[in-house]
């Protein structure tokens, strides 16, 4: 069993969670100013990524020109993995490769909690995807404490590139923000990565 193996059902029973639907989770967080490069990135790589619409397309083509956009607006004080392995406890069916980490690290060779996990929606599916993102979720607050960042919310996103849904965990208990953000609205969704990975 992996990651990718859980549903949101699923996981939910075995890791005794309580799911907790809400809304506008991050109304209160500031949009920013889209970098004029990733705004001619998105103008020429959506139309690309939609007409050949498949899951490695959306990933090349727009989330990682995203993340690799928040990682140069925060600095470089993030660092961003891409298909690593990220077992921590295969015995739980915590393991396989996950399709993107940040870590609030600014090292590169070298993956540091805390970090964030993203999950490329399957057939552009984002309900599908929710119960690999909360088995990654449980995965990085092993992490987090193996590492000894004792940190009280975890977060992670499932995301087709165009759609982004967040969610984070306190707890036991996963809220899943029920709005969805869209590609029209990159400097929202850079805003809320931003705020994830600087609070």
């Amino acid at each position: 069993m992996s990651y990718s193996d859980f549903t949101l059902d699923r996981v939910r029973k075995t890791f005794g969670l309580t799911i907790s639907n809400k809304t506008d989770i991050f109304a209160s967080v500031h949009e920013v100013d889209c970098p004029p490069l990733l705004a001619e990135v998105l103008r020429e790589n959506v139309p690309l990524a939609l007409a050949s619409n498949t899951e490695k397309s959306r990933s090349e083509m727009i989330i990682a020109p995203i993340l690799i956009a928040l990682r140069k607006y925060l600095n470089n004080q993030i660092s961003l993995f891409s298909g690593i392995d990220f077992t921590v406890d295969s015995t739980q069916g915590l393991n396989g490769n996950c399709d993107f980490i940040i870590s609030r690290s600014s090292e590169l060779l070298i993956l540091n909690a805390p970090v964030v996990t993203i999950v490329g929606a399957k057939k552009e599916n984002i309900n599908a995807g929710l119960g690999q993102c909360v088995a990654e979720i449980l995965a990085a607050k092993l992490f987090h404490e193996r590492e000894g960042n004792n940190i009280q919310t975890i977060y992670g996103t499932v995301t087709t590139g165009t759609n982004w849904k967040f969610l984070k965990l306190i707890g036991q208990v996963i809220e899943i923000d029920l709005s969805e953000y869209y590609i029209n609205d990159i400097g929202k969704i850079i805003g809320i990565l931003s705020n994830i990975l600087t609070e």
